[in-house]
């Protein structure tokens, strides 16, 4: 599967950040194969008629979507190419944590990294064409760069995501209010880094240097689910993703996954969706699943 790494000269300055314009890239987002990239995405639709399969979600695309997508999810783009009209913001989380003090800012945005919700979000046409206009001073920045084009490229987006972010929550009904820690967040950020190692939350609050207990009211406080639920999620999707993408076996899949025995993955794949890992492929393969 191809993966599209970022470029810092298709910008023209020494910033992990870009803003497109749709029109560079009709052949990239109408019909393409299934492939992921390094870098975060939101994708701002004024126009659009098709279909995005990303992080096994199958989203409708229309006019007035925003799309979030994180580092390697893995995506697949069936557009109208004569109804498209959108920009896209890239950048890299290497980009932010230079820019903010908050290593785990990425990690506070709802949209990103996320399993449970929406991948992508329905606003007005006055939300879109504000935010472009955002993303169009953005890019004159870069484009014509001065000495404090890096003090107005952070407060724009600082100010452009925190909005996202802000509708986000209020469509999906979720809490903004500020942790008083960030263990939540710590968890969230080391589940997709070792979740192919670790599965025990004891492993995670290790990690941290905390308490189960103390990690699970954490996670319950901000995310209103239980460590060990948040954790059986990530491993269920990871385990999806090797049997869409690719031709691993159970036992193979088991094996990258630490798990010691194949008959575990079975038993836990079936308790979490009620189907067999062959039940669930022959379904997603004939659009029974989305």
């Amino acid at each position: 599967m191809k993966t599209i790494k970022f470029h810092k000269t298709e910008c023209g300055v020494d910033f992990l950040l870009n803003v497109r314009s749709g029109d560079e890239l009709v052949e990239e987002y109408t019909h393409t194969g299934v492939y992921n990239t390094d870098f975060f995405e939101i994708l701002f639709f004024k126009k659009a008629k098709g279909l995005l399969i990303l992080n096994q979600q199958k989203i409708d695309i229309a006019d007035n979507t925003i799309v979030f997508i994180s580092p390697y999810q893995k995506r697949q783009w069936t557009m109208d190419s004569c109804h498209l009209d959108f920009t896209l913001l890239i950048f890299q989380e290497d980009f932010l944590n230079d820019f903010f003090a908050d290593k785990l800012f990425t990690y506070r945005l709802l949209y990103f990294y996320q399993l449970d919700y929406p991948l992508s979000m329905k606003v007005d046409s006055d939300a879109i064409q504000k935010a472009c206009g955002i993303l169009s001073e953005i890019k004159s920045e870069l484009t014509t760069t001065q000495l404090d084009s890096e003090h107005i490229i952070r407060s724009l987006l600082y100010y452009l995501l925190l909005k996202l972010n802000r509708e986000y929550a209020i469509q999906n009904q979720l809490p903004l209010e500020k942790s008083e820690n960030n263990y939540a967040y710590q968890f969230k950020k080391l589940l997709e880094e070792h979740i192919n190692e670790k599965q025990r939350v004891n492993e995670y609050a290790s990690l941290l240097g905390i308490s189960r207990i103390t990690l699970n009211k954490a996670v319950q406080a901000k995310f209103n689910v239980t460590a060990t639920h948040v954790l059986k999620q990530r491993l269920l999707f990871e385990i999806k993703n090797y049997l869409i993408h690719s031709d691993l076996t159970v036992a193979e899949i088991a094996h990258r996954l630490s798990i010691s025995e194949p008959n575990h993955l079975v038993r836990f794949f079936k308790a979490q969706t009620g189907l067999t890992t062959s039940q669930f492929l022959y379904d997603y393969q004939n659009g029974m699943t989305s």
